[in-house]
């Protein structure tokens, strides 16, 4: 696989990540959670790759196969996740174009409501990544 599959496919599993730890704020992966996500990848997201992964898929599904993946570990750690994603923002901040962050924002503010609104948890998760989305020039 060359470091451009490779760049893309890390990329996404890192929004994985994200999405996660906003979903999982809550300490509850509601159905409509899974569901909103899945619909978002397909809709939104998946204008975003052209790259698929060794395996055949498009590599913009790296997201639902991270967050399917993290919905089954035992430790259920949305600071963990969500600290995993701004380390690798940080590190990588020239994949961020202010397109793919309003699509972040937009993504993660989504998954947020579409179970009986914002709880605190997730608008304190919220309020962290706007400030790391706001405050991160790109290089």
């Amino acid at each position: 696989m060359d470091d451009k599959k490779n760049i893309e496919i890390e990329f996404y599993q890192n929004l994985g990540k994200l999405f996660y730890a906003i979903a999982i704020a809550d300490k509850v992966i509601q159905k409509s959670e899974y569901n909103l996500l899945r619909k978002i990848v397909k809709s939104e997201w998946s204008k975003t790759s052209l790259i698929e992964d060794e395996f055949g898929i498009d590599a913009i599904y790296q997201i639902e196969i991270v967050f399917d993946w993290l919905d089954y570990e035992e430790e259920l750690n949305a600071e963990e996740y969500f600290e995993q994603f701004e380390v690798y923002y940080k590190e990588n901040t020239t994949y961020f174009t202010d397109s793919v962050k309003e699509s972040i924002w937009d993504t993660t503010n989504t998954i947020a409501g579409v179970f009986s609104g914002k709880n605190k948890s997730e608008l304190i998760l919220l309020g962290r990544l706007k400030l790391i989305l706001e405050n991160t020039a790109i290089k």
